[in-house]
Formats: structure tokens, sequence, C-alpha cells
């Protein structure tokens, strides 16, 4: 099985507000970086993306992949089981729903470990992540947070 390693990050200016995530992937002497942004969305939303979209830019099924993430909410919702009891129970009252669900599709057809890092910690591959979150973050037009953004227009009609 090939061995992959991920290395995340997300970022959001604002919580919520413009957002971005950053992947570096590395096999042997093969690297692939990838990055994206939206106008309105949360920090957690983009450490999520940034490992979906590194699980799903993976050419070969399965490979054996290590996650290093500084995202406490990602790492621990997998290494604990969080996620598992939340789609068992339909990820009610949970946020994330969208990505979660994504999330799940492409970890199964994996051999995922993830390995928690302190943010900020002179990593150079962590420090690379961060660095593709803010500037995707930063970018003009950024696209909607599709999913985010309705939710948000849907909790705001339950109030007046």
């Amino acid at each position: 099985m090939t061995k992959i390693t991920i290395y995340t990050d997300g970022a959001a200016s604002g919580n919520p507000g413009p957002g971005g995530f950053g992947t570096v992937l590395l096999s042997g002497q093969h690297r692939k970086e990838l990055s994206g942004g939206f106008r309105r969305t949360t920090n957690n939303r983009m450490e999520l993306l940034a490992v979906i979209a590194g699980l799903e830019a993976l050419k070969q099924i399965p490979c054996e992949v290590t996650v290093y993430s500084d995202s406490q909410y990602v790492v621990k919702a997998v290494e604990e089981s969080w996620v598992f009891s939340w789609e068992k129970k339909g990820f009610a009252k949970k946020k994330n729903p969208d990505l979660w669900r994504r999330f799940l599709e492409i970890y199964r057809k994996h051999v995922v470990k993830f390995v928690w890092v302190k943010g900020h910690s002179n990593i150079p591959e962590n420090e690379r992540c961060d660095k593709l979150a803010v500037a995707a973050s930063q970018l003009s037009n950024l696209p909607p947070d599709v999913f985010f953004e309705q939710s948000e227009t849907d909790d705001d009609l339950l109030f007046d």
C-alpha cells in the first residue's frame, strides 16, 4: 500500500469570515500543494476541508495515510471516534455535517491515522499549510461556502 503523508491547516479572518485551507501531500519524492478559500466560513470548516482535499486528491485507493493537523477539532473527532457517534445520530445538532459526511466517504477508502501537531511550532510543512490557507483566504472574489451561508440564513429565520 502506498504511504502518504498529508499536512493540513485552515484559516479564517473573523470566525466566521473569509477563510482558506492549505494542504501538502508527500510521498517519496512526490509533493503536491492544494489550497482554496471561501468568502464567509469558519476556521473549523477550513481545517476539515484541508483534510478532505488531501484525501480526495489521492489517485490510488487504498493508501496508508498519516495526516498531521493542528486542529484538535478534527483530530479528536476521528481519533476519539466522536464523528462515528455523530454519524449514527445523523449529525443531529452537530456543526459541519456536510463536510463530515464528505470526509467519512473518502476516509473509509484509505487507512488513515491522525497526528495532532502544535500550530506555529516551526514544523516546516505545517507552516507552509498555514501560509497557503491564509493566502487563499485573502484572494479576491472568493466563492460562497454555500452550505455554511445557507445554514446561517436558516438560523436567522428562526427568530425575529
